[in-house]
């Protein structure tokens, strides 16, 4: 494990006033600018018809499931008063917008036109709602863990490009449960799942984070933890299981199967195959509480 200095001085010698400072700032104002940017970008694609609002949805999507990059920034460590749940801020003020917006908003309004299949404004308070509840509970509950990472990977990447992969490459349909799907799409779900899980590992596990303690970025060697093998059979299994789900799983609710199905399979493969990972809830000592 390597470090390279890279933090001012000011959030050692002021460790509470510092912590919190520097939490406010990742998990609160440089996350809202990353989502608010994102948004505003595919409404300005969508108006000047250069994007469809099908994939901006999508985009959006995969944008929101990978907002705990921040953790890498977040300060666990010496931060006063629980302030790394700040990393939650971005998901709760949607949640808030979700549930207003869905109440009494337009067709017109942004957020509809970016975030809705239909443009009924009622939508935001399915989906969309469910989603920021799985991104809270991921960054409060399963904060730094093997369970939040890759429960926000595969309903982030997989469920967010498996749709439009089934509509804009799909041939090969099936029907569960009344719903058609297709066969592309859910390959697409399975792959993209896989690949997320594989991006949040490396950015979590090998890049690791900040060490608030040494003044230092983290450089964690995978195997110092759990064997590489290991994690990718995880992923494959995790992925597999949530790609079924996603096909029999109700229409608005997937946001919540999935991550849930996730859960449920790291349960089982904890107790099973005797703790593979060392703890599910536990990803590296580094991040986790």
């Amino acid at each position: 494990m390597g470090y390279i200095s890279i933090l001012p001085e000011i959030f050692i010698s002021d460790i509470d006033i510092g912590a919190i400072a520097w939490n406010i700032l990742f998990g609160v104002i440089i996350a809202m600018v990353y989502i608010k940017g994102i948004i505003a970008l595919m409404e300005k694609l969508v108006d000047s018809g250069n994007l469809s609002s099908d994939l901006s949805r999508k985009i959006i999507h995969i944008s929101a499931g990978s907002f705990i990059w921040i953790w890498l920034f977040m300060n666990t460590s010496n931060a006063g008063f629980f302030s790394y749940m700040l990393n939650i801020t971005v998901p709760f003020v949607f949640f808030l917008t979700f549930l207003s917006k869905g109440m009494k908003g337009s067709p017109d309004d942004p957020d509809v036109k970016t975030m809705t299949r239909t443009g009924d404004p009622r939508e935001l308070m399915k989906g969309p709602l469910y989603f920021t509840i799985v991104m809270m509970v991921a960054g409060t509950a399963l904060y730094g863990s093997y369970a939040g990472m890759f429960m926000m990977a595969i309903v982030g990447w997989g469920d967010g490009i498996a749709p439009y992969i089934g509509m804009r490459w799909g041939k090969r349909t099936y029907k569960t449960l009344g719903r058609e799907k297709t066969l592309e799409g859910s390959i697409g779900f399975l792959l993209f799942s896989i690949m997320g899980c594989l991006i949040f590992y490396i950015l979590l596990g090998v890049i690791g984070g900040i060490d608030f303690g040494t003044n230092s970025i983290i450089l964690a060697d995978p195997g110092d933890n759990v064997d590489i093998t290991v994690i990718v059979i995880v992923m494959v299994i995790l992925s597999v299981v949530a790609m079924i789900i996603e096909a029999l799983s109700p229409s608005d609710l997937d946001n919540l199967l999935i991550p849930a199905s996730t859960l449920i399979t790291l349960l089982i493969i904890d107790i099973v195959l005797g703790n593979p990972l060392n703890g599910f809830l536990q990803l590296f000592p580094d991040l986790s509480l």
